[in-house]
């Protein structure tokens, strides 16, 4: 018989499942030198993962010509990773619940190590490919269980400070990673990038054991509804790279997707716990959340995409130069992350959601129509706005999406959050090429700009049909 669907957040995730619920406070109850490791094992993981990427794509034109491919080709050692990534989300998370949190996780961390290990070794690209495919299955499972592993380590009135944790990790992490390519390749080959990831990933395995061992619901896999996910997201991303070159293919692979889903949900909305959590989108809260989250992390990849080629060919700035000028972005989020954690425990979701979206609007708007030529170090304020407006909505956000899961459905909750995220992340990489095949270079970026600060005030005002209750700290 299915669970109800949990409408109250807060309340659901603290009376549903209360046998798991006491083993996660319990475990919050551990002698602090073991939490402290559990927390650390569980963040330098996605720090790894973060690292990964953003320090390849540094590394991009070295690898082309390392490897003697053209950069078109070179682009599938991004693609590869983030394809594994969006494909394996749902099912590491399922995985999670069934077998457990800690072990998945460790498994998860191991073949991430694996794939790098790969990657110092490939010797071409088909195999640096297969290398970054399995970087990413294992990145997924991270990606899909951070929180929920944070979530049995310290108690529900510090989620909002958890997830603040999570969000400083990754800014830092993703501001740290192209100077940390640079350095790398600046004095060693580009198998070194991979190279130093290696002694981390083997310490947060040793660390990962200090994480309390809560037993899962040993659920059998679905083989045949994960072969339709990896079918339905595989088809979308496939078509994302395609979409500009050929239309006709990009309208085939929608189709299958569609196809696909339709079957994936009839398969899977009969099931207790099912591959896509259905049972959580039911929840008004839930579904605002993912929404929410997809249009704004829609809007925030397009700005983060035009503002470096509105820089360099609007504006006439060099590498180093829009480097310096993108940074402040990042190291907003990464200062205020923290803040914003502890915020989110005190303060409605809806109003802060609605305050950071209408921040991040407003910075993106200045930076495409303030007059930059005479001033450019006015995009210095307008990027920290855009810093402050997301670091306030997204983890306002993603603490109430956690909340309004049962923490048994905790991996659910994070596969979707991060499903959520890579598919915005993507549809605003679609949009930016589009704005690129049919407008002017010189006038795209900025018209991206102020699409990404439409999409954010539209996440705004999806995130304000929250109730506009004080949340409980």
């Amino acid at each position: 018989m299915n669970h109800p669907a949990p409408e109250t957040g807060f309340q659901s995730a603290q009376t549903e499942h209360a046998g798991v619920a006491e083993n996660a406070l319990d475990a919050s109850l551990q002698p602090s030198t073991r939490r402290l490791a559990a927390i650390a094992s569980v963040l330098a993981a996605l720090a790894l993962v973060v690292l990964n990427t953003s320090i390849t794509n540094t590394a991009l034109p070295t690898i082309a010509q390392s490897l003697e491919v053209t950069p078109a080709l070179s682009i599938w050692v991004l693609t590869a990773n983030q394809a594994a990534l969006l494909i394996a989300l749902l099912p590491c998370a399922a995985l999670g619940e069934s077998f457990g949190f800690r072990k998945v996780f460790r498994w998860g961390v191991g073949a991430f190590l694996a794939g790098t290990l790969m990657c110092v070794l490939a010797p071409t690209l088909n195999w640096l490919i297969a290398a970054r495919l399995l970087q990413g299955l294992g990145g997924a499972v991270v990606m899909a269980l951070a929180v929920a592993l944070l979530r049995q380590v310290v108690p529900s009135h510090q989620l909002g400070a958890a997830i603040g944790w999570n969000a400083l990790v990754v800014a830092l992490a993703s501001a740290a990673g192209p100077a940390l390519g640079a350095a790398i390749l600046a004095v060693a080959e580009w198998p070194w990038l991979f190279s130093v990831l290696l002694p981390f990933g083997l310490l947060v395995i040793l660390a990962s054991g200090a994480i309390p061992v809560v037993e899962g619901t040993n659920r059998k896999a679905d083989l045949l509804s994960m072969a339709l996910n990896a079918g339905v997201l595989g088809s979308l991303v496939i078509a994302a790279g395609v979409i500009t070159d050929r239309p006709a293919l990009t309208a085939a692979l929608l189709t299958i997707s569609a196809i696909q889903l339709v079957l994936l949900v009839k398969r899977e909305r009969q099931k207790e716990a099912p591959l896509i959590p259905l049972d959580l989108l039911r929840s008004n809260s839930f579904r605002i959340s993912v929404i929410a989250s997809v249009l704004s992390f829609t809007g925030q990849t397009a700005g983060l995409v035009a503002l470096p080629f509105y820089l360099h060919h609007n504006l006439g700035q060099g590498i180093l130069e829009t480097g310096l000028l993108m940074l402040p972005w990042p190291l907003t989020v990464a200062l205020f992350a923290r803040v914003m954690g502890h915020l989110s425990g005190r303060c409605s979701t809806a109003l802060l959601c609605c305050v950071g979206g209408v921040c991040l609007a407003t910075g993106l708007t200045g930076a495409a129509l303030w007059p930059l030529q005479a001033n450019l170090l006015m995009l210095v304020p307008l990027t920290m706005l855009c810093g402050l407006g997301f670091s306030l909505f997204n983890v306002a956000n993603n603490r109430n999406m956690f909340l309004a899961a049962p923490i048994s459905r905790s991996g659910a909750a994070g596969g979707m959050q991060g499903t959520a995220r890579l598919l915005g992340q993507t549809a605003g990489a679609v949009i930016m090429t589009l704005l690129f095949k049919v407008l002017p270079a010189g006038s795209a970026p900025q018209f991206a700009l102020c699409v990404g600060a439409s999409l954010n005030l539209f996440a705004a005002l999806v995130s304000a049909q929250q109730p506009m209750t004080k949340a409980i700290s």
